[in-house]
């Protein structure tokens, strides 16, 4: 009978001192609200960081007020990265967001300064730092032609025909989510394998070269989150949300379906410009569609990540004392 040899304490004092020697980053994540923004900030004023922001939103100029988007003044001349690198219209996939991203980190390491993740969008995390499977690129032909037919056929009648030939993405996939359907049945015409099946056989790339300090910042009474979210909303519609919707409906180019339109905050805006809905409608919609997302993502941070959970009300000391730790 064979027992299997535990790794000596030489040899785990080896593995450690090169893990060591790999460099170290910084992710702060956490739901919607539960201000990762002005901890951020902090951090990267205490020990000289620049900031990578990890949000689908922010990447689309024009998106500032109901992304909360930091303004110039807000950055405290603090280099940001990923913010305002696409016009509105313009498609930007979670691989190119890795792609950028890990240009910009090696670039904030050469410059012998930390890099931080800030940002609340898991898929791109996930393409950051484990990468993504190796399913075919998109064909701005065939995706526009099958965005084409949606509008046509109705997504309902969409949706039914992903489940026909891929019954688990179907089941992931709401039918009011124009955007995942049509790249689930366009991977299955370029392919011949649904997309499940892509995304099951595992990463394309290994896991990230740095070591990686993960936090999520996240109110432990699910209530103040929510009245944090509630504030937030109107601020936002203090500070002209309703005006920054109305500029973007002036662009030819956009409508209901992109992906910058469909954010949280606007899709509910641009309906209610649309006539959709009264002022005292728009305020619960967005607030409930908020909560929604937060809750959405609570559980994908709890699923995914071995992660330092901390209140929000506690930093930024609780968090600079676990960086302090993590950089040795």
């Amino acid at each position: 009978m064979h027992t299997r040899r535990l790794p000596c304490a030489d040899s785990r004092s080896r593995l450690h001192a090169l893990h060591m020697k790999r460099p170290a980053i910084v992710a702060l994540m956490g739901p919607t609200a539960s201000g990762k923004t002005a901890a951020s900030l902090d951090l990267a004023e205490q020990f000289g960081g620049e900031i990578v922001s990890v949000d689908s939103a922010l990447v689309y100029r024009g998106l500032d007020i109901g992304s909360a988007k930091p303004t110039l003044e807000e950055r405290r001349g603090i280099p940001h990265h990923l913010i305002d690198v696409r016009a509105p219209h313009e498609p930007y996939s979670a691989a190119e967001f890795a792609v950028d991203a890990r240009a910009a980190v090696e670039g904030i390491l050469e410059r012998a300064a930390l890099p931080i993740l800030v940002g609340g969008t898991g898929l791109y995390f996930r393409a950051l730092l484990e990468g993504l499977s190796a399913m075919p690129a998109a064909d701005a032909a065939l995706r526009q032609a099958v965005t084409d037919e949606g509008a046509q056929r109705g997504w309902p009648a969409m949706h039914a025909e992903l489940a026909r030939v891929d019954a688990r993405a179907a089941a992931r996939i709401k039918p009011t989510d124009p955007q995942r359907i049509v790249r689930a049945i366009e991977v299955f015409r370029l392919s011949g394998r649904p997309i499940s099946v892509w995304q099951e056989e595992g990463a394309q790339t290994g896991g990230s070269p740095w070591r990686v300090l993960r936090v999520v910042l996240c109110p432990p009474d699910r209530a103040e989150l929510h009245r944090r979210i509630g504030r937030r909303f109107e601020l936002m519609l203090d500070q002209g949300l309703i005006g920054e919707v109305e500029q973007l409906r002036r662009d030819p180019r956009l409508h209901a379906d992109l992906p910058a339109v469909r954010a949280v905050g606007y899709r509910q805006t641009w309906a209610y410009l649309q006539g959709e809905c009264d002022r005292a409608a728009l305020g619960e919609q967005v607030t409930a569609a908020t909560r929604q997302l937060a809750k959405r993502q609570i559980t994908w941070l709890r699923r995914e990540w071995a992660a330092f959970w901390r209140d929000p009300g506690g930093a930024p000391a609780a968090v600079h004392e676990l960086v302090t730790r993590f950089l040795g």
